[in-house]
């Protein structure tokens, strides 16, 4: 796991990869897969079945909901809103 994890993060997961930078009052569940070389800002949530590439940035405010892929290079902007629901 990434030595990179603020201290008032909640992090579970396991599969963080190198020189990812996770700030605080993120909360990452424990099926979740990060790359190498990410920035994940504070106030962000990412579910179980969330996969992120590699230096991808996810600004403040944003939630990544199960079944959410992202690509590597991806820039997610603050506030930016997915959602899980087909129905």
């Amino acid at each position: 796991m990434s030595d990179h994890i603020h201290h008032l993060a909640d992090v579970k997961t396991n599969f963080i990869g190198e020189n990812t930078r996770v700030w605080q009052f993120s909360v990452i569940l424990a099926g979740a897969k990060i790359g190498d070389h990410c920035n994940i800002n504070c106030h962000t949530f990412i579910e179980n079945d969330v996969v992120i590439g590699d230096s991808v940035t996810v600004k403040s405010g944003v939630y990544l909901w199960d079944g959410i892929r992202v690509e590597d290079y991806a820039f997610i902007g603050p506030n930016v809103t997915f959602t899980n629901d087909l129905a």
